[in-house]
């Protein structure tokens, strides 16, 4: 039904990828690494921004969500300063102090995650990608943004002229990358250490003319889908519009990966619709889905003995179509959409598009059954089944879960020009925010 990735002809002008002088903490044992270095900046919740900050006075999330608890010695004691200027005061206190270090010369850096158990190691390239041109097909969107992020980001960027973390992109098969990582993983990583979640992250800095050049020309070859960074990718184009003649901002800090073996896998994100009570979310969606009831025995308390389970046997080993809702103590199947909520996804749009389950979910149940806006504050988002039973209990609300589309879904629906709805699509692993910086040149 879908056609493969594979078979789509490299772009006329692929991805440019080019060596940066890194900034990286002048501390690399694995432990110090571990307590300064973040996920990603839209996977870190309140609480787990206080931990963080907590962890180590030198944590990256005083950088990358900076309202968080200012660093001593940053200034503005009156607390004036926008998060945007914050940052930048407490990057140049770190640089200055030398927590931060700069690499003298250019490089690129091999980066290899290994998750925990019998799964295969992802492996792709850091380093600076050109910004496509208008027009280009080098770099592809496959979700939608919300423009208030994209415009903290912005600030940010615009601020510490810094890319503080970096975006996914998954290309194209190229079949010389592996050969030129393996020649590289013969040596001992540079940076390395283990997550929380038990994730080895293993980096190796190169600087060798000829791997360099052998692993940018293969991706010139090659195009790519956004993975992880929609919001990060847009900030860097809008502050690119606004300084065309700035060095270094016409590229992104990106973590290049295969589409496919030694690439990224994808799980879903869930919705979680505050102060709906799962009942009243039932009999509003009865009126355009079938409902079942698939509570297990014995479940009665808010993420009670079965309830996860059940969730997660039907997420990970079902064709079922359809969603799941829940509020934690029951939980119910809807599928066999109407005609009138089919109507509602646009007919005009491309078919790899309208056959997503976040769109059906997206147009025929949240936004015409439900009522809801599509913004952060009417419809939450929750990356795994345990935070939307949390959040859905916390919130009075109703959690929708929801599959994840295939890779080739992704790759499809972004080179037919159309885009999912926001967070639809969780790639993973995730790169360690803080390891390795990229400073825009004076």
């Amino acid at each position: 039904m879908h056609s493969s990735s594979a078979d789509v002809p490299p772009p006329a002008a692929g991805l440019e990828v080019r060596p940066f002088r890194a900034l990286t903490y002048r501390r690399r044992d694995p432990e110090h690494l571990a307590r300064v270095s973040s996920p990603a900046y839209d996977l870190v919740t309140p609480a787990g921004r206080e931990h963080l900050a907590a962890a180590d006075p030198h944590n990256i999330v005083r950088l990358i969500l900076p309202s968080v608890d200012p660093f001593p010695g940053a200034g503005d004691p009156a607390g004036t300063a926008s998060p945007a200027e914050l940052a930048l005061a407490t990057l140049r206190l770190w640089e200055g102090d030398g927590v931060l270090v700069r690499d003298t010369r250019p490089a690129l850096w091999l980066y290899e995650m290994i998750p925990p158990g019998d799964v295969s190691p992802t492996r792709g390239w850091l380093g600076a990608v050109g910004l496509p041109a208008a027009g280009s097909r080098a770099v592809l969107p496959h979700e939608d943004t919300y423009a208030p992020a994209v415009e903290g980001r912005r600030a940010l960027l615009a601020a510490t002229r810094t890319d503080l973390e970096p975006i996914v992109l998954a290309h194209d098969p190229e079949p010389t990358l592996p050969g030129l990582s393996a020649h590289v993983r013969r040596a001992e990583p540079d940076l390395h250490l283990v997550d929380a979640d038990g994730v080895a992250h293993r980096l190796w800095r190169v600087g060798d003319p000829e791997v360099v050049a052998g692993v940018s020309a293969a991706l010139r070859r090659t195009g790519a889908v956004i993975a992880d960074g929609h919001h990060r990718f847009a900030a860097a184009q809008a502050h690119h519009r606004e300084h065309p003649d700035s060095t270094d901002s016409d590229a992104i800090l990106a973590l290049v990966t295969p589409m496919g073996p030694a690439g990224l896998r994808v799980q879903p994100i869930h919705r979680v619709v505050p102060d709906l009570d799962l009942d009243t979310a039932i009999a509003t969606a009865g009126a355009g889905f079938s409902v079942e009831d698939r509570t297990p025995a014995g479940a009665g308390s808010p993420g009670g003995s079965g309830i996860p389970a059940e969730v997660r046997s039907w997420l990970d080993g079902t064709d079922e179509p359809g969603f799941l809702l829940t509020d934690g103590r029951r939980l119910v199947r809807l599928s066999r959409p109407s005609p009138a909520v089919l109507a509602t996804v646009p007919a005009e749009a491309p078919a790899a598009w309208r056959g997503l389950d976040v769109v059906l979910a997206q147009h025929g149940l949240l936004a015409h059954l439900w009522h809801r806006r599509d913004d952060p504050a009417s419809v939450l988002v929750a990356h795994d089944v345990d935070e939307a039973l949390r959040t859905a209990a916390a919130r009075d609300g109703t959690a929708l879960l929801l599959r994840a589309p295939s890779p080739t879904d992704v790759a499809d629906v972004a080179r037919a020009g159309a885009r999912m709805p926001r967070k639809s699509t969780l790639f993973v692993p995730k790169p360690r925010t803080g390891l390795v910086l990229r400073p825009h040149d004076d």
